[in-house]
């Protein structure tokens, strides 16, 4: 079978089968523990109104989950079938920041991309931080400064309680060409990010906020 899910995707079936375990283990019922299954089938199914029967199949083995070792073997069959962010190259770079003249992305060697749903790194050279996304087919980049926080708020990219920092980016404005610093709270480790993102509906927010 070939790839078929977003990083995102598979964080969000990854969350429901902890809380599906968690419901399990807190029933002895098993009408109860049946209509959780049944809701946690439901919920994954939802992500991909569009998927074949064979994909179909795969993710309705979620409603087999009796305990850890069953969501481990289910997660590692759906593991090899997350699409990886595509990989940044010289040339992406050059398109998507044009005036950055010298700037290096991050080694891709060390990146497992299919952990990815958008792309972010700090420059040390000009202490800036940079950010790719894809939205509607179409890939973004950004840069500004970020200046880290002392506690922890909702990131505007996850919408998780981290440890955050304000990310501002200078925009041009597509009406009279003036320029304006748009931004907002963003996780301080993309890392961590990456892996609490369960929906791009927040990520495809951010973007739309940067460029409208």
């Amino acid at each position: 079978m070939n790839p078929f899910l977003r990083s995102y995707q598979y964080n969000y079936i990854k969350a429901q089968t902890k809380i599906l375990l968690n419901g399990l283990a807190a029933t002895s019922d098993p009408n109860v523990a049946r209509a959780r299954k049944d809701i946690a089938v439901e919920n994954v199914l939802s992500l991909l109104p569009d998927m074949n029967e064979e994909q179909k199949a795969l993710l309705i083995q979620i409603g087999d989950i009796q305990e850890n070792a069953d969501a481990k073997r289910f997660l590692s069959q759906l593991q090899p079938l997350v699409l990886p962010f595509p990989t940044v190259t010289e040339q992406t770079i050059k398109k998507l920041f044009p005036k950055a003249k010298k700037l290096k992305a991050p080694a891709m060697k060390d990146i497992n991309l299919t952990e990815l749903t958008y792309m972010s790194w700090h420059d040390d050279g000009t202490q800036r931080k940079y950010i790719i996304a894809e939205v509607g087919g179409k890939f973004y980049g950004f840069h500004g400064t970020f200046a880290p926080m002392n506690k922890k708020s909702v990131c505007a990219l996850c919408n998780r309680f981290e440890e955050v920092g304000m990310f501002l980016s200078e925009v041009k404005s597509s009406g009279d060409g003036s320029y304006t610093k748009r931004g907002n709270y963003i996780c301080q480790d993309g890392q961590t990010c990456n892996h609490n993102i369960i929906s791009n509906e927040k990520l495809d927010d951010f973007v739309r906020m940067m460029i409208e």
